[in-house]
């Protein structure tokens, strides 16, 4: 049984749908606008966001992700922040808040919370399969006074805005794998998610290179600064820069990730309801031959199924949040992947169906569905691919099966 929300996330529900239905969409054009064209796009910070950040703040709308546990949280659980994300977008900071000492928070977390800069987390990369952590081999060596950086990462979102200022990047700072497994006695295997660490790189390091924007179905996401590639060329860091402790870049992701995938679950189903909107607009006002597409059998079942899917969909992500609440996130790691596996799939179809209504301008720039469904769709591969989850999912399905059964085995 899922818990009633309380009076105060009720309140904040009510203010940050009014803020969004009221001053946000209506000024999509103007952000548009504003953001301009061409390289424009990425120097652009374009007026209206800033008075809308005003106003979001003055609303009491401001870093409301920020897990309870910490002193920088506004005080939600992440019950009630999953009836808020889905309206909203989310931050970036949970390394620092969560792992972050006193001098790194107050050098990087407060303008970061501040809205003054952005930051960017660098994990990914294009010569391993990095799906698989233990592979990532941007390396860190330990020179005197810190260290340096030597690699390559891509698909680093945020990287090209121009308020992105520092990078959380993930480094190899032990062995590789195939040293670890000449071990003869095979102890190095067992210590495999030791040899990473996470540190904290100023984004005008020297070294530092935004080599390109990536494109996901020819979209550049300029306005949120891409995803892009990015190369750590002989990078110095002074040791301060340390994130938590040498050999504890794991421990930092496994805290970071599970949340994460919990807030992009959250996300996607905000853009299953505006989708389903505008889906539902599209019938009523549409008409062939004098009928409106909403009286015809076929799109009512669309509409119909889509709202089942959504429903379903928001339950799986309030059970994991819940979860997260009483049981911590390491010990919600199923309901986490389920919600992670399925949100992103039931929007995709929702999507597919409002564009399938629209006809040739659901493809086109004059909705934001096919916008969407780009970004919607990263998140099957994104934070680890669907597979990954399903496979461990169906291996704990048969353990539980087994441990019911073992006296008949």
């Amino acid at each position: 049984m899922l818990p009633e929300l309380s009076p105060r996330a009720q309140k904040l529900v009510e203010v940050l749908t009014k803020f969004v239905n009221e001053d946000c969409v209506p000024n999509e054009e103007r952000f548009a606008r504003e953001f301009g064209q061409g390289a424009q796009r990425w120097q652009a910070i374009p007026p209206i966001l800033e008075e809308l950040k005003i106003k979001a703040r003055s609303l009491g709308l401001w870093n409301l992700f920020i897990p309870k546990e910490y002193p920088e949280s506004p005080g939600l659980t992440n019950y009630e922040y999953a009836h808020l994300c889905e309206i909203m977008d989310t931050g970036n900071m949970e390394v620092l808040i969560k792992y972050g000492n006193a001098a790194q928070k107050k050098k990087w977390l407060v303008p970061l919370m501040e809205g003054k800069i952005r930051s960017a987390f660098a994990m990914t990369e294009p010569a391993v399969p990095s799906s698989n952590a233990t592979n990532i081999s941007c390396s860190l060596k330990k020179v005197q006074g810190g260290y340096i950086v030597d690699g390559k990462k891509w698909w680093i979102s945020g990287a090209g805005g121009p308020r992105c200022k520092v990078f959380i990047v993930m480094v190899r700072s032990g062995k590789s794998n195939e040293e670890l497994m000449r071990d003869p006695n095979n102890i190095g295997l067992q210590q495999i998610h030791k040899q990473h660490s996470v540190v904290i790189v100023p984004a005008d390091t020297p070294g530092v290179t935004v080599v390109r924007p990536l494109t996901v179905f020819g979209y550049d996401d300029a306005d949120h600064g891409g995803h892009c590639e990015v190369v750590f060329d002989n990078v110095f860091i002074p040791t301060e820069n340390m994130v938590l402790g040498e050999g504890r870049g794991f421990e930092i992701i496994q805290g970071r990730l599970g949340p994460g995938r919990l807030h992009h679950a959250m996300r996607a189903l905000g853009q299953a309801e505006r989708a389903l909107d505008t889906m539902v607009g599209r019938a009523i006002s549409r008409e062939i031959q004098g009928i409106p597409l909403s009286s015809r059998g076929v799109v009512l079942e669309w509409i119909a199924k889509s709202r089942i899917e959504i429903e379903s969909a928001r339950l799986l992500v309030l059970s994991a949040a819940h979860a997260v609440d009483t049981k911590g996130a390491s010990k919600s790691k199923a309901e986490i992947a389920m919600a992670k596996v399925a949100v992103p799939a039931i929007t995709l179809g929702v999507i597919d169906r409002a564009i399938q209504l629209h006809g040739a301008m659901g493809v086109g720039q004059d909705t934001p569905l096919a916008g969407m469904y780009a970004g919607v769709r990263t998140l099957r591969i994104a934070d680890g691919p669907d597979e990954v989850h399903l496979e461990q999912l169906g291996r704990n399905e048969v353990k539980k099966y087994k441990a019911r059964h073992a006296s008949k085995l």
